[in-house]
């Protein structure tokens, strides 16, 4: 039996190497595995909460998938490796970093995987894109939109 289709949103970063390239990589990596891709305008960041590394770029991209969650992290993590991503120690600069950030109502609390992502709600630079491609789609945990989770995080200042 078939999965139903479910919209899946992934968030895009990178801080080293050609970061624009990375991410038009795991882009035309991504429009392979899911479908009717939007993806978002790529952003210049600060990075969260290391102030030695690059700056990065960030973008969102919002696709249907039927593929478990469980599968399509896999996906991603070898789109990763494909463009060399090394996890030195947690937060280390990267040439790709894809987040699987929801995908339509699943929650997931496993060892490999939480869905939603656990901390995309206090990230501008993951709600910013975002709301710019897919301002409906809603937190399953929270009951809120992106643009909603958005206008809350700006509000206490982010």
């Amino acid at each position: 039996m078939a999965l139903p289709e479910r919209r899946a949103a992934v968030a895009l970063g990178s801080n080293v190497g050609n970061r624009e390239s990375h991410l038009t990589f795991a882009v035309s990596r991504l429009r392979l595995t899911l479908s009717d891709v939007v993806v978002s305008r790529f952003i210049e960041t600060r990075p969260e909460h290391a102030v030695d590394q690059p700056l990065f770029f960030n973008a969102a991209l919002v696709g249907g998938t039927r593929d478990t969650p469980s599968r399509l992290l896999a996906r991603l993590l070898a789109i990763e490796e494909q463009r060399g991503r090394v996890r030195s120690y947690p937060g280390a600069p990267r040439t790709l970093d894809l987040d699987l950030v929801l995908v339509g109502d699943l929650t997931v609390d496993s060892p490999s995987l939480t869905l939603p992502h656990p901390r995309f709600r206090s990230r501008a630079f993951v709600l910013e894109p975002l709301a710019e491609i897919a301002p409906e789609l809603v937190d399953p945990v929270t009951g809120k939109t992106v643009s909603q989770l958005l206008g809350m995080l700006r509000a206490d200042g982010a």
